[in-house]
């Protein structure tokens, strides 16, 4: 008796590979979470988040030892912790040395909202991080009337971000201009919007691996003091991040040294 094979349909769900594909492209560096502006003219959304505060707000260390950058744990989770001890003690001596040195160690804030680039969709939500005074000029955008609800996916708004250093300056600026029209966040469809919305960075997630323990930290600390090099060099925004560092940098530090830049 001859048995007669049947045909399996076993087609390869592309939509999953591409998924695959970009996954991997981004596991190597971390970046794909991460969005900075470049030199010129971008266009953003700021998006709604499930909590209705898009924005976030977490106290950094910078380049204590081999680590661009860190949670801090006092600041942040209110934990014990030896750079947060020394720094205080830093500030007790009094000395110019002293006081400067306590100066770079400090935490820093760093400020954070959920984009979605124009012209970059299809690379989805991803994190901004900003400084005091960007901080301070978007709050005063959300809370004028005239505007609204700048995240509403439906009659929100558009941000112009004009990024660069003008002649002299030392430092990049930004610059914020509303769009006065409103537009939807996702004029091709719904479902996309849906899609892009459940894509929004979770943020603890985002920076989990900045989280440091007790002991991480005084081993960074040791480091530093030893080597005696200074928290800011590879800090500056104004400066590419040395890639040549230690090849055990977690990729949410890649990333986030990245987004320093």
């Amino acid at each position: 008796m001859t048995l007669k094979k049947e045909k399996i349909n076993m087609a390869l769900d592309m939509k999953k590979m591409k998924e695959r594909l970009t996954a991997l492209k981004n596991r190597g560096n971390g970046s794909g979470k991460f969005w900075r502006p470049q030199d010129g003219e971008q266009v953003v959304r700021i998006v709604p988040t499930p909590d209705s505060d898009p924005f976030k707000d977490y106290w950094f260390h910078y380049n204590v030892g081999n680590n661009p950058g860190f949670l801090s744990p006092k600041k942040n989770f209110g934990e014990d912790c030896p750079l947060d001890s020394f720094v205080r003690q830093l500030w007790k001596e009094g000395t110019e040395d002293s006081k400067r040195m306590a100066k770079k160690l400090s935490a820093r804030q760093r400020f954070f909202a959920p984009v979605l680039v124009r012209g970059e969709e299809d690379q989805g939500v991803r994190a901004w991080g900003f400084g005091k005074q960007v901080y301070e000029t978007l709050l005063n955008l959300v809370c004028n009337p005239e505007y609204g609800d700048i995240t509403d996916p439906d009659t929100g708004i558009d941000i112009t971000l004009t990024y660069g250093k003008p002649v002299g300056a030392s430092f990049p600026v930004t610059k914020i201009t509303p769009r006065r029209q409103s537009s939807p966040l996702c004029p091709e469809s719904p479902e996309k919007c849906r899609e892009l919305l459940e894509g929004i960075p979770d943020f603890d997630v985002l920076f989990n691996d900045c989280r440091k323990s007790f002991e991480e930290v005084q081993s960074m600390l040791d480091e530093f003091l030893l080597g005696d090099s200074d928290p800011e060099e590879s800090a500056s925004e104004t400066k590419k991040y040395n890639t040549s560092k230690s090849t055990e940098t977690t990729t949410v530090d890649q990333a986030f040294a990245e987004l320093l830049g």
